[in-house]
């Protein structure tokens, strides 16, 4: 690059240089982009020795500009402030992401982020010119109060599923500030917070599990250009496998929860329903490989997918810093390549997501023996949300649901969605209900103890984190205490049954013990609520501030989007002086805070003394001693005594009612009371540290304490909703058959007694003599119903739960299906039979002999004659082919008659019926099954309900009438 130029006029007698001609004035050495060596008229090679006197003609001299690359061009730096440059430099770092920067008691969105969310979360979006005269720009800007943070949040996170960086406003020291250019803070990105990564926000749900899922699939080698003809060709025809493997890894960073499995690419829509993932992270190098198979799965589950470049796959030995345990190298072995892949895909992307902050997760654990529910079962049998309104009230987890604890809550949630397909896991649920159910004062005594019980999974994340406050510790100390009083409860009972024993022996107290008996020592209650106070007067300022704002700049509707203005109190330094300051630890929590609090007594006692003092030697008795942030400490009279010649004093403020001045006692009296408090906020600081210390210490322990109090919790709701609903313990083995007697829909039962109504029971017995049940009857008589209900009856046996029967024997069932109801899907050109198809085929793929099935309506998309062949090509497959447990309602009758012809021996025939009255107009439905094959629909009766015209009946009844004569 050239250093400097020079402009050099030669005189000649002869002739001038061209205007504009330059000649270098350093040595060409210095021009390393230039290399002239080769230039039409090189320059002149000279080497440094004794002067010597050269001549150069001017012919010789090269003539023209010489070449060389012009200067580059800089860019003026917009004069902006100090803040909106560190804005715009995270927003460029983290394009992907809304920006959220803290300035003092607000969070603030700049730029395009503002215009673009400011609307969407009903901010008021102003513009501001900054920067100098000739370098003006306009800024847009956006911003709330920083303790409404949780509430924007949820609307840019959970609602619009975006992406936020949250730049906190971080205090430069000596150094940095340097640095800095003398710049008081710096405004870092801390934490990216995702859909499937939040930590401890208020507005997560506490009773399911937010899951973010990683999907790792083999792709195409890259360097398959490299590969010789001879292995080309043997991977073209090398045997292809049917469903390619995937591995799968997810976490819940809110509880530490850690999961790996492997499974096939047409098996994943059932994991992903069972796993209810908030985020799904691919390779990044899926991105282009839009015609991959993975994507029609992932769009027909609607999932929000990321996308992350891995540097390279970590092994399970390099997980160790992220793990709160190691594991051991035979617990390794188990785990499958592609669940190591999609593992270390997914802690690496954590990583990413928190900037560098500490994770402490639990050694991750393999789902097996669960069973396989897939997201259009879950939604038919209304599992977990209606399908009309899409709500949890009159959903299966919301009857069943009597857990008292957050964790217990979600432990019911995750079994509902993989049920158990394990004998042993089973019947040992079942015994602990069955215990419970015995015992009423022991269900109520444990109940009451699991009511105090805080969030202990949650609650040991924040500390795995670093964070948790004293708050924290107060409840963590109080689950351990009620643990304990549990642990006594079931001592007390008969520890002989092993449903009780092993739930003793699965708690630890020792260490946990000790840890809250040091919470409870040093922590101070009390001070922690004053210290709320201060929290809220200072919310309250910030509050006062923002309606202040809003009143002044914004319009009337804006006013709606703040809090309610609370009634505005004493300040907080007057509500707590100097004397009462806050403290969160007792005295007696260390030797050396004892002895700080100590001293801090006598020093107030040295102050009283010199109050006193000076009251008297300077004769004024209004005299106070203050501290004011601006002049420091202060001597302050007021009224008649502001006229006394005060000479001992240095005075640095005075108004017509008060004086203040320095006095030289106080100023040192005082320095050295802040020196103690000072010390003690840092002794205080260091016993906090440690008390956390002491949980990452204990946090094994509690959490497998808190597995334990979840299964309690369920166990003990199990029972209690066993004795409201009078439910059955079922009978589980290995068979392949069903057997229920005087079985009823859970839900459905529900809404008909608070009708005043009865249900109607009935009895099913499929899978042993007869395989499969085809079931036909009249619209509206219940077969949909009957369906469902042994379909819910086995997910409910098999999570541990009692059932709504009189007797129940099942075997273990591998996968539920469901095809009912009927839905299209035009935005993926799909119309409803073809949904009904793509529904079927999986079914008909998937489903083994220990799968139950049930299917209503199958065929009735299309026309009769085509609908009748569909449905019994169906209803064939599932009998030769998969042999599982079937259940298949329908209205196409001939179905009955082509599988008597077919010699289909192992199908039994069942059918509701309508009763009329004697006159033919009324009638009632009978929604007990019985033998046999109904061939009328009596579609005209429903028809009559709904409210057609009677002039569109009786068209109707006419055209019956005349195919009926045919």
């Amino acid at each position: 690059m050239l250093r400097s130029l020079k402009c050099v006029r030669i005189s000649s007698p002869r002739r001038s240089l061209p205007r504009g001609y330059h000649i270098l004035a350093n040595s060409p050495s210095s021009c390393r982009k230039h290399d002239l060596s080769n230039s039409r008229h090189p320059w002149p090679v000279s080497s440094r020795g004794a002067k010597k006197k050269t001549t150069v003609k001017l012919e010789d001299l090269p003539q023209g500009m010489i070449p060389r690359d012009p200067f580059p061009i800089e860019e003026t730096p917009p004069s902006l402030p100090t803040v909106l440059l560190q804005a715009r430099s995270n927003m460029r770092k983290f394009e992907n992401c809304v920006l959220l920067t803290r300035v003092g008691g607000f969070y603030e969105l700049y730029f395009e982020h503002a215009d673009e969310f400011g609307p969407l979360l009903n901010l008021k979006v102003a513009t501001r010119t900054v920067g100098q005269k000739a370098n003006k720009q306009s800024v847009s800007m956006a911003g709330f109060p920083y303790f409404q943070l949780d509430r924007y949040l949820k609307i840019l996170v959970q609602d619009l599923n975006r992406y936020v960086a949250i730049a906190e406003e971080i205090r430069n020291d000596a150094e940095a500030k340097s640095k800095a250019g003398g710049l008081m803070n710096d405004r870092k990105v801390s934490r990216i917070i995702t859909p499937g990564t939040l930590i401890d926000e208020n507005f997560m749900d506490p009773f399911t599990n937010n899951y973010v899922l990683t999907i790792h699939i083999e792709l195409p080698m890259e360097d398959s250009l490299a590969l010789s003809e001879a292995e080309k060709q043997r991977l073209e025809h090398a045997p292809q496998a049917s469903s390619p493997t995937v591995g799968l890894a997810w976490l819940d960073l809110s509880t530490g929860h850690f999961f790996t499995q492997s499974t096939t690419l047409a098996a994943l829509p059932s994991f992903i329903a069972r796993i209810g993932p908030r985020e799904i992270v691919l390779d990044e190098r899926l991105r282009v490989e839009k015609g991959h198979d993975i994507f029609g799965i992932l769009i027909e589950n609607r999932n929000m997918i990321t996308y992350s470049t891995t540097t390279a796959t970590k092994s399970m030995k390099d997980w160790s810093s992220m793990l709160e345990s190691s594991m051991l190298p035979k617990e390794i072995e188990g785990f499958t390549n592609e669940e190591v892949a999609a593992g270390s895909t997914l802690l690496q992307y954590v990583e990413e997501r928190l900037q560098g902050s500490n994770m402490k997760l639990q050694p991750p654990t393999r789902q097996l023996d669960v069973m396989g529910i897939d997201k259009n079962t879950m939604r038919a049998l209304e599992m977990k949300k209606t399908i009309r309104e899409d709500i949890p009230t009159g959903s299966l987890l919301h009857i069943i649901r009597r857990t008292v604890t957050k964790g217990g809550a979600r432990l019911l949630d995750g079994r509902l969605s993989s049920p158990s397909t394990s004998l042993k896991v089973i019947n040992s649920r079942l015994d602990l209900v069955t215990y419970m159910l015995k015992d009423e004062l022991l269900r109520e005594r444990i109940t009451i103890l699991l009511r105090r019980c805080h969030d202990s999974h949650r609650l040991l994340q924040k500390f795995a984190f670093g964070r948790g406050d004293p708050d924290d510790l107060l409840a963590l100390a109080s689950t351990i205490n009620a643990t304990q009083e549990l642990v006594t409860t079931l001592q007390d009972t008969n520890v002989e049954e092993e449903c009780i024993s092993s739930l003793i022996s699965g708690m630890t107290l020792d260490g946990p013990l000790t840890l809250a008996k040091c919470i409870k020592e040093a922590i101070d209650e009390e001070g922690v609520v004053q210290q709320h106070l201060l929290e809220d007067g200072e919310a309250g300022e910030v509050q006062a501030l923002a309606q202040e704002i809003v009143t002044s700049e914004g319009s009337p509707e804006d006013t709606n989007i703040l809090p309610k203005k609370k009634k505005k109190g004493p300040s907080i330094r007057v509500s707590y002086s100097e004397e009462n300051e806050v403290w969160i630890m007792k005295p007696a929590a260390s030797v050396t805070l004892k002895q700080l609090h100590d001293g801090i007594e006598a020093l107030v006692t040295e102050k009283a003394a010199l109050t006193e003092d000076l009251r008297t030697r300077l004769d004024a008795p209004t005299l106070t001693l203050k501290f004011t942030p601006g002049l420091g400490h202060i001597c302050h009279i007021k009224g008649k005594d502001i006229k006394r010649d005060i000479t001992e004093g240095k005075r640095v403020s005075s108004s017509k009612s008060t004086t203040s001045f320095h006095h030289g006692e106080w100023t040192d009296l005082g320095g050295r009371i802040d020196h103690c408090r000072d010390h003690i906020r840092v002794e205080e600081q260091r016993v906090f540290r440690d008390l956390r210390e002491r949980v990452i210490h204990n946090i094994v322990k509690l959490r497998r304490n808190a597995a334990v109090l979840d299964e309690l919790d369920v166990g003990t709701s199990f029972a209690v909703l066993a004795e409201e609903k009078c439910w059955t313990r079922p009978i589980l083995n290995q068979t392949c058959t069903h057997k229920i007697v005087g079985a009823r829909h859970p839900t459905v039962e529900g809404g008909l007694e608070e009708e005043g109504r009865t249900f109607t029971k009935n009895d099913c017995f499929v899978g042993d003599v007869e395989r499969a049940w085809l079931i036909t009857g009249p619209n509206m008589a219940g077969k949909s119903t009957f369906l469902r209900q042994n379909a819910l009856i086995t997910i409910l046996a098999q999570i541990g739960s009692y059932v709504p029967a009189e007797f129940a024997e099942l075997g273990i069932v591998d996968q539920v299906f469901s095809r009912v109801g009927s839905a299209d899907d035009l935005y993926h050109d799909q119309s409803t039979f073809m949904v009904e198809m793509l529904e079927t085929a999986a079914i008909l793929r998937l489903s083994t002999a220990r799968s139950f099935v049930i299917m209503d309506e199958i065929g009735r998309g299309t026309t009769p004659t085509d609908g009748t062949a569909v449905a019994f090509a169906c209803l064939h497959h599932l009998y030769h082919v998969n042999k599982c447990r079937t259940l298949f309602a329908t209205h196409f009758h001939d179905l009955a008659d082509m599988a008597i012809k077919e010699r289909m021996d192992g199908i039994g025939f069942y059918c509701t019926d309508v009763k009329e009255d004697d006159e033919g107009e009324g009638f009632r439905y009978i929604h007990r099954l019985r033998e046999g094959v109904n061939r009328k629909s009596h579609a005209l009766k429903v028809a009559r309900l709904a409210g057609l015209p009677e002039k569109a009946i009786s068209v109707a009844k006419e055209i019956l009438e005349k195919k009926d004569a045919v």
